[in-house]
């Protein structure tokens, strides 16, 4: 029985220990400087905090986020539409440090919350969003064609419904 040779068990123990010293500084790396993006995903009632210029009444508008990681799909909707709308998703955007930037196009009609014309004018619109807490998020809105930025408080949909059910009450 001369399988058991000093040299052999020695280069298997040695590998083994150094596998095993990998594997525990990968895995103390990875707590301390990998962490999952916050969920941001779902729907938000954007509340302006003034009309836009050449708008009556854009006063609220519901944004939806889908999350993948830290990519963002988005989409800017009239402040009364269906929870089941599935509006094609026009902005796109990134997540990094609780904040969220976005940026395509939306149409005028949506932003200024009227019907629908056969020609909506699409504006090109820059969004960024500074998470604060529970979900709440503050930011400006950047449209194309409109020199002063406008700013916002986004809140999640099924926060605000809760608050109204607790201030009817």
């Amino acid at each position: 029985m001369n399988h058991f040779n000093f040299k052999s068990l020695a280069f298997y123990g040695v590998a083994i220990i150094s596998v095993l010293l990998l594997f525990k500084t990968v895995s103390v790396y990875g707590e301390n400087n990998l962490k999952a993006p916050p969920p941001v995903n779902g729907r938000y009632r954007l509340t302006l905090a003034e009309n836009l210029p050449n708008c009556e009444k854009s006063d609220t508008l519901t944004l939806n986020i889908e999350q993948s990681g830290i990519y963002l799909n988005a989409s800017v909707l009239p402040a009364n539409a269906n929870a089941d709308t599935d509006e094609q998703h026009s902005l796109a955007g990134i997540l990094r440090n609780q904040q969220l930037n976005l940026s395509g196009k939306v149409g005028k009609s949506i932003l200024c919350n009227i019907p629908r014309p056969q020609n909506d004018p699409l504006n090109s619109v820059t969004i960024q969003m500074r998470l604060v807490d529970k979900g709440t998020m503050t930011g400006q809105l950047t449209v194309n064609g409109i020199p002063q930025t406008l700013k916002f408080t986004a809140v999640p949909e099924k926060a605000q419904q809760k608050s109204q059910k607790l201030n009817s009450h």
